[in-house]
């Protein structure tokens, strides 16, 4: 996660997202920097427009949000059963960030 707050944080000032960038961060903050995901980070978002899939991220909670409301009556199983899928999708999702490397836009919102 740290390495994609270093990509937000280059973005953020208008700076270029490279490898270096990301190593410089991280390093400024005590963290041990694995050059390979830095690099595969700074490459897998090369010509990505953060911007836009930041806008893009930012809408999805919402339609997910409002589409996922309960029926009258049906409320208290719903909402026992959620946290148990959440946290399944959760672990999932982190199990197939570290074997993708952070390839891919994904891990930016991983």
């Amino acid at each position: 996660m740290e390495y994609i707050y270093a990509a937000l944080m280059l973005n953020s000032a208008g700076k270029e997202i490279t490898e270096d960038g990301i190593t410089s961060i991280l390093g400024a903050a005590g963290i041990d920097v694995d050059a390979s995901r830095a690099k595969a980070l700074a490459a897998a978002l090369e010509n990505v427009d953060i911007e836009s899939a930041i806008s893009q991220a930012a809408v999805a909670p919402v339609a997910v949000a409002a589409g996922s409301a309960a029926p009258a009556g049906g409320a208290a199983p719903a909402a026992e059963e959620a946290p148990v899928v959440e946290e399944a999708a959760e672990e999932e999702e982190k199990k197939e960030e570290e074997e993708s490397g952070m390839a891919g836009l994904g891990a930016l919102f991983g």
